[in-house]
């Protein structure tokens, strides 16, 4: 019995009735429908605000990190039901380790740059903060924080996994509801994602609902407060983002789409160099990953006309070997097309390509899927295209056949490799391959202004590339232009496009009690208690230490040069450092360091468990001998981490603001100390 898809919305699974037949790109059958029923787009909107907007603001960035982490976890502990209904979409294992365990570790890598890199809370200070008067009473600074609204994800067909789970990830950890709408060919994988997620019980209810089918009303149900992402062509964000209610009501959208993306080959390269066959093997990975149905697949080969025959003759050699057919046989290594309308789109694409170029390897070179069934499959062969004029075929700059398509085109000179990469209007990604660091230094700087990314292949870095195609938590996809001038992934960036930023006046104490964290210039809290006694939960923004004195001696500067090694000539050369700006000895930078840190310390065991971290480290003023220190130690930043040491011990960091000054009350060293603190319970 074949399966009607469901929407998610508003806590409850809605669709009975069967519509339009999705059919599987390996055998032709019918796997799944989607469901007829309407769905009342004002409730989905009302139950994420009602509903799941108040359930993410419950809970602070840490908290939201620890549940995308479990997530993650669940997800993995389940991928076999997944990767069994992605055999349909014509992917291949390696294919759908990609879209699966990729979409998963995207959800790890959020939750692991969450909870290191964003504070407890729902206000990120986004400093330093800044004195906009002279007495020091007046300040600003700016704080980042959840917008309050909702996130519309659309995602495009071929990655019905990641695409819907690298977007949520960045959005849930800034606090917004999302709804995600898979594109229908593929949906039927990621009904399926989003029914593991909700048998999870791991998100708050409203936190994710799933749109099968059109979108109906939904983006004129939005208004200032939310988001809508989109991944597909470039045609249709054209067109969303001209939605009358997008531009009435400034709505923030983001596009990912399509791209003509390109791969140099350096003049440098001969047919001798690894780096040659790094650039065929690439060209043909990406021709084959996911047969090619990558927003960030190689559309252009960029090569030497030297070297174009040699390039030509070694990636047919190398895709005559591609075994395509049923992507649940282990010997294939590349699957159909996600869909027989995809087959047909491609088909007219590559008519339209080929008034301009000839065929260097296509169907006609042995083309026979292998697997029962497969004769009614959507299965296209790698094609490899020719253009022997690029610089006068404007079609191979601008028609995209999304799928096992690629086409090489010669140059003459780096700057006319240059000229050509630009042709494409604005691109996701792009390769260079070379071995002359040089001409990664001339190409690269002239690219970037029209690529979201670019890798610099080589025999070094082979060895660990993620490749061309790999779009990287870490890294910002997105590109400008034709790839639609959006930015998503990128580490924490992508969370803080989810998030209102907004410049923050006044004193220096309003401010570090709006920030949650001390601002220098704000009232301090001090007491007989020494900070340091003091466990995580009992600190508060503003505890502070101001110590004793010290008087720095010719023997200090003597015994450190000793300890360290560290005999710079402005220590210990009188007349050198006379004859210097100073004008005389000094102490070594890092003796003021550890002298403050003696003076400030309490030495008996306490909460204080380690110190792991120095930041912002700057020496102000120089300290000579004779001169006298000393230190304030004040309580900037807590970030509770909800984490337990092996004895149950749980513990929090704290981040603590230095201030060294001398006999005269100058700063002489500033900086932040980060230690771990423990719990009381």
């Amino acid at each position: 019995m074949t399966t009607t898809l469901q929407s998610y919305i508003a806590g409850r699974w809605i669709g009975q009735e069967a519509a339009q037949e999705l059919r599987s790109a390996v055998n032709g059958q019918v796997v799944a429908r989607t469901h007829a029923e309407a769905i009342d787009f004002g409730e989905a909107v009302a139950h994420a605000r009602d509903k799941g907007l108040p359930a993410l603001l419950a809970l602070d960035f840490q908290q939201r990190a620890e549940r995308l982490k479990a997530l993650a976890k669940y997800l993995a502990q389940h991928k076999e039901t997944l990767y069994a209904v992605s055999t349909h979409t014509g992917a291949t294992r390696a294919d759908s380790w990609v879209d699966i365990e990729g979409g998963a570790g995207t959800l790890a890598a959020y939750a692991g740059m969450g909870g290191n890199e964003l504070p407890s809370g729902n206000v990120v200070h986004e400093g330093p903060a800044i004195p906009l008067g002279k007495k020091g009473s007046f300040a600003g600074t700016h704080i980042l924080v959840p917008r309050h609204g909702l996130a519309v994800h659309i995602n495009a067909f071929n990655f019905p996994v990641w695409g819907l789970l690298e977007k949520f990830a960045p959005s849930f950890l800034a606090g917004m509801p999302c709804i995600g709408k898979p594109a229908t060919a593929t949906s039927y994988l990621t009904e399926a994602l989003v029914r593991l997620i909700n048998e999870s019980g791991i998100l708050p209810e409203g936190a994710l609902q799933l749109v099968i089918g059109g979108t109906g009303d939904l983006l004129e149900r939005l208004d200032g407060r939310d988001v809508v992402t989109f991944t597909g062509s470039a045609e249709t964000a054209a067109k969303l983002r001209v939605h009358p209610n997008i531009v009435r009501q400034s709505i923030s959208f983001n596009a990912e789409a399509d791209s003509l993306n390109c791969a140099i080959l350096a003049p440098d390269v001969t047919p001798d160099d690894e780096e040659f066959d790094l650039f065929v093997k690439e060209v043909a990975r990406e021709m084959t990953v996911k047969a090619g149905q990558k927003c960030t697949a190689i559309r252009r080969a960029i090569v030497p006309r030297q070297h174009l025959d040699a390039v030509a003759e070694r990636l047919r050699a190398r895709l005559a070997k591609t075994v395509v057919g049923d992507p649940g046989r282990e010997d294939v290594r590349m699957g159909a097309l996600a869909s027989h309308a995809q087959r047909n789109d491609v088909a007219e694409r590559v008519a339209e390509l080929m008034k301009g170029a000839e065929l260097v390897f296509s169907d006609r070179d042995g083309f026979a899927p292998v697997g029962d069934g497969v004769d009614e499959g959507a299965f296209f062969a790698p094609t490899l295209l020719l253009s022997r004029n690029p610089l006068t075929h404007d079609a191979v700059h601008d028609v995209e056949a999304f799928g096992p398509v690629s086409t090489l085109m010669p140059y003459d000179g780096i700057d006319e490799a240059v000229a050509l990469a630009a042709r494409g209007r604005g691109s996701l990604v792009g390769t260079l391959v070379t071995r002359d660091p040089g001409i990664a230094a001339k190409v690269v700087p002239q690219v970037a202004a029209l690529h979201g990314r670019f890798l610099v292949l080589d025999r070094e870095a082979a060895a660990e590339s993620t490749g061309h195609g790999s779009p990287l938590p870490q890294l910002k996809h997105g590109g400008p232009g034709r790839a639609g001038g959006g930015e998503e992934l990128g580490g924490v960036r992508a969370v803080k496009h989810y998030l209102q930023r907004t410049a923050v006046q006044g004193s220096p104490s309003m401010i570090a009690a709006i920030t949650g964290e001390y601002m220098r210039g704000a009232k301090l809290n001090e007491s007989e208690l020494h900070p340091f006694r003091k466990h995580f939960e009992d600190l508060a923004i503003g505890d502070s230490l101001l110590t004793h004195r010290r008087t720095v001696g010719e023997a200090d500067i003597v015994a450190f040069g000793g300890i360290s090694g560290d005999y710079f000539y402005m220590h210990f050369d009188e007349i050198a450092a006379k004859e210097s700006p100073f004008g005389k000895r000094i102490a070594h930078g890092y003796f003021v360091l550890s002298a403050a840190a003696g003076l400030f310390v309490s030495p008996a065991p306490g909460p204080v468990l380690a110190n792991y971290g120095l930041d912002t480290l700057r020496f102000v003023k120089p300290v000579g001998i004779g001169d006298t220190i000393r230190a304030r130690l004040t309580c900037k930043r807590k970030i509770d981490r909800n984490r337990k040491d092996a004895n149950g011990v749980g513990q929090g960091v704290v981040a603590w603001d230095v201030e060294v000054t001398n006999q005269d009350g100058e700063l002489v060293a500033s900086y932040d100390i980060l230690t771990l603190v423990a719990k009381r319970a």
